[in-house]
């Protein structure tokens, strides 16, 4: 008699953090061999299309990160000139500055090709996977 499965090997949590972790890899690399942290990444690929900017809180959410890390991240962005911070009213908005909206199309379109070379792979179950993640993940992911 064979091995039973592990309880891993069905685990639809696991399954979701594995697939990440190989579906990202070759990507992450690509940022890595650019000198491009995966939290820049983030940051770069939310506020891209994001002409009104985007809050603190909103960007931390998104890129799962906590509001604090977020912060402090920000700084170094903005002292790299790659974001700005706007005071809208009471409200501070974080916005690419050009050079921070040039590599982030740069980067986008890479990250584009990249998806788009994984899901035709796919192809007939990319649109079901993705309306699967999305409901998943909850209302804040309808974005993307």
């Amino acid at each position: 008699m064979g091995e039973s499965p592990r309880f891993v090997d069905g685990y639809l949590l696991a399954l979701l953090a594995r697939a990440s972790h190989a579906a990202s890899a070759g990507f992450h690399a690509q940022l890595k061999a650019r000198g491009v942290a995966v939290p820049v990444w983030r940051v770069l690929a939310t506020l891209e299309g994001a002409a009104q900017g985007v809050t603190v809180g909103e960007l931390a959410e998104t890129c799962l990160m906590q509001q604090p890390t977020m912060s402090k991240l920000l700084d170094r962005m903005a002292a790299d000139g790659l974001v700005a911070r706007q005071r809208q009213g009471r409200m501070m908005r974080i916005r690419l500055t050009p050079p921070g909206a040039a590599l982030a199309a740069e980067l986008v379109a890479e990250a584009r090709a990249h998806e788009a070379a994984l899901l035709a792979r796919h192809a007939g179950a990319a649109p079901a996977l993705k309306a699967l993640l999305r409901d998943i993940a909850g209302p804040s992911s309808e974005a993307g």
